[in-house]
């Protein structure tokens, strides 16, 4: 090779290396997180009736809850004492949640969250009904108040920014059911943000077969993170077991909805037992998923 030549390839080699150098380090630092990892799940309220009293079920969990390792999980029918207890089995998380009668009373729309991934910016409560904002207000005909929790969150890893509303639908009522669904979207517009939305809970209505599933993603408002995940694990079962088992009948009543820059890359129907025996008589979902943090 002659020095002109050698000097010319010298010279590439140097400016390539500073390209490299140069490179904006943001494309590396979000390849390099971890997607968050979302739960919903209704824990069944702790009651102490043989076979499925909670503390037989309270070990079961702690195990499931470990192994899975979510980041964020909005539980539903969780009661005080109940809360508690999952709050002294997972010291990595703290909570934040209101009794849906007020205080400690009733069940909790509670939101447990990885305290070293996870940063809450603001939460508030509403109730599901014509006064969302009277404690424990019903007006749709349930015989029980229905709420929403939600948050804003900073995720630490990525700096990005999400509101996570985690909810349970009444069980019997229809007509509630569908005005519950107008409601969060009522409210989801009123906030009026880029940042995305993620919506989980019982809705006690079967995806893609319930007028209450059409009011909440018409029109592309949500989509199902389920349906958009690019894996799938337990296609076809039922969220809802009875402490029976698993059920192939596709019913999931247990969603995880989204608005805004969410990308799942997987969901899973989680059906953890021990010896026959189930943590709670829903199956948990999540998913891992990337979520953008425009404002």
């Amino acid at each position: 090779m002659n020095r002109t030549a050698f000097l010319l390839r010298l010279g590439a080699l140097v400016l390539a290396g500073a390209l490299v150098a140069t490179a904006p380090a943001q494309s590396a630092t979000a390849s390099s997180s971890a997607p968050l990892r979302v739960m919903s799940y209704n824990l069944r309220f702790a009651s102490d009736t043989p076979p499925n009293a909670w503390p037989t079920r309270r070990p079961l969990m702690r195990e499931l809850l470990r192994q899975a390792a979510p980041d964020v999980i909005g539980t539903q029918e969780g009661v005080y004492r109940q809360l508690k207890d999952l709050a002294g089995d997972l010291p990595e998380f703290d909570w934040i949640g209101l009794g849906r009668d007020g205080g400690s009373r009733g069940e909790f729309m509670a939101v447990f969250y990885r305290k070293t991934r996870l940063e809450p910016l603001a939460f508030d409560h509403f109730w599901l009904s014509d006064t969302p904002e009277v404690m424990g207000s019903k007006t749709w005909g349930p015989t029980l108040a229905r709420m929403v929790t939600w948050v804003k969150f900073r995720d630490r890893q990525t700096d990005g920014e999400f509101y996570l509303l985690n909810t349970h639908f009444d069980h019997r009522v229809q007509a509630a059911r569908e005005k519950s669904a107008e409601l969060i979207r009522q409210r989801v517009s009123a906030w009026n943000t880029t940042l995305p939305v993620l919506v989980m809970g019982d809705f006690n209505s079967v995806a893609g077969q319930n007028k209450t599933y059409d009011i909440l993603t018409g029109d592309g408002f949500f989509k199902d993170t389920w349906v958009t995940a690019r894996e799938r694990v337990g296609e076809g079962l039922a969220t809802f077991n009875g402490f029976q088992g698993i059920r192939r009948t596709g019913a999931r009543i247990d969603w995880i909805l989204a608005r805004g820059d969410v990308r799942a890359e997987r969901a899973e129907i989680l059906t953890f037992e021990r010896d026959g025996q189930f943590p709670s008589d829903h199956f948990p979902i999540v998913i891992n998923a990337r979520l953008g943090g425009g404002k």
